[in-house]
């Protein structure tokens, strides 16, 4: 086999068979064939495209690429969850708790963030001494013990990814359904999980902008996920306006521990019990959304879910103290409010370039090699739709930078739009596809 006559027949847009496809990633990982040629490769697929099938086995090779979580000693159906990625997204920490304290094993494998969205990883941190670097014996066994594990991903997981990713980063390859959606599953499915629930953000915080292309990316991982024998299901949820009202890693575990106290934001609940109810079902744990909600909200009102929290964050080595006592979480040195110039309704905040302001301060990477400051970042007064008065608190910054503080002060007034009226078109949860 030449990898020429794999990339000609894909430019003339013929379907490469499963042994063409295993072929590619196999050699592409090993080194054996060159970057220009596997970037030539991406580009006809770019433009020529993959049908259900040929993005199945792309996921499957890559998923083979390197080693494979065994999760077969973990008790229980495992269930994973994935966002897309977006602003002030705190959802894995808020729902796992809720999830493992109904019996449903969380073995989670996290990333870390870059640019404009957050990182689980990143956030967990936020806690002393807490670690996210656990052999797979001591992943299994705090699953085992106390229903949950997140783990950073490892570099042997999925490699051929990784390689995959930094090529059409560079090429001009990466908005591709087949391509992205393969990225994705490929991790979920090497992580081990008998199901997985996916969070697909939508919006201009979001990867997809549109819920077209979002509906579009939710389908395909989902086919990817059933063609594997993994039952998946995507809950598509708005990113055009940060998810909570805190952006920043210390502000956002802060918010999760509140809303775990029955105190947090109404949206971000709202979405956590869905996507958790959804991954009940999956368990076997609940017949509906509407008896899985209920559920959930029960581990809230009787303090379950907190104490699994404590639990969990015990048993990765951070200090669980924190969670009574906020105090101890890392502070900036300053804090600016971001007044209104005007009374009206908000009509829009920009959520990609709030989150921007936010990665500015501190509290993301601009590359990967950035040093993320953990108690810096956004809590915002007022969300879409809300009405505001002139002089009224639209936003505090929190930044160890007087300098930076301000500037994102400036910056913040651009970003939240007010308007004489305003009536809320967007959904928080757009559809759900199973």
């Amino acid at each position: 086999m030449r990898m020429y006559d794999v990339i000609l027949k894909k430019r003339r847009g013929e379907e490469l068979t499963t042994e063409e496809i295993d072929y590619f990633i196999q050699g592409f990982t090993k080194g054996e064939i060159p970057d220009y040629q596997a970037s030539a490769l991406l580009m006809a697929i770019f433009f020529k495209s993959m049908n259900k099938r040929e993005t199945a086995d792309l996921t499957m090779a890559m998923v083979n690429s390197g080693e494979q979580y065994n999760l077969d000693r973990i008790n229980g159906i495992k269930v994973d969850k994935h966002s897309t990625g977006g602003v002030g997204d705190s959802i894995s920490i808020v729902l796992t708790p809720m999830v493992a304290a109904l019996g449903v094993p969380v073995a989670k494998m996290s990333g870390r963030g870059l640019g404009h969205t957050g990182g689980t990883i990143d956030k967990l941190e936020a806690f002393n001494g807490f670690s996210v670097e656990l052999t797979e014996e001591e992943f299994i066994k705090n699953v085992n013990n106390i229903g949950i594990a997140i783990a950073g991903q490892t570099t042997d997981l999925a490699p051929a990814d990784k390689k995959l990713y930094a090529l059409r980063d560079v090429t001009a390859t990466v908005d591709n359904m087949s391509l992205i959606a393969s990225s994705i599953m490929s991790k979920k499915i090497a992580s081990g999980a008998d199901g997985i629930v996916l969070d697909v953000k939508v919006g201009e915080g979001a990867f997809m902008k549109t819920p077209e292309d979002a509906r579009a990316l939710a389908r395909e991982m989902v086919d990817i996920g059933k063609h594997v024998g993994r039952e998946t299901v995507a809950v598509i949820s708005d990113m055009d306006q940060p998810l909570g009202f805190a952006i920043g890693n210390s502000l956002e575990i802060i918010e999760a521990i509140e809303t775990l106290k029955g105190n947090g934001p109404k949206d971000l609940l709202e979405l956590a019990l869905t996507i958790g109810s959804n991954m009940l079902m999956i368990a076997k744990k609940a017949y509906n959304i509407e008896e899985g909600k209920k559920l959930l909200l029960e581990t809230i009102e009787n303090g379950k879910a907190i104490e699994k929290l404590k639990e969990f964050v015990k048993a990765q080595g951070g200090d669980p103290n924190m969670i009574d006592d906020l105090d101890l979480f890392p502070k900036a040195k300053y804090k600016l409010e971001v007044k209104s110039k005007r009374a009206g309704f908000i009509s829009k905040i920009h959520a990609e370039r709030v989150g921007i302001i936010a990665m500015e301060l501190g509290a993301g990477r601009a590359t990967k090699d950035s040093v993320i400051d953990l108690s810096v970042g956004i809590v915002l007064g007022k969300k879409r739709g809300e009405e505001v008065k002139e002089g009224e608190v639209l936003a505090t910054v929190y930044a160890n930078s007087k300098e930076k503080g301000e500037r994102a002060v400036e910056k913040l007034l651009q970003e939240i739009v007010i308007s004489d009226s305003y009536i809320e078109t967007i959904p928080l949860i757009y559809e759900i596809i199973k």
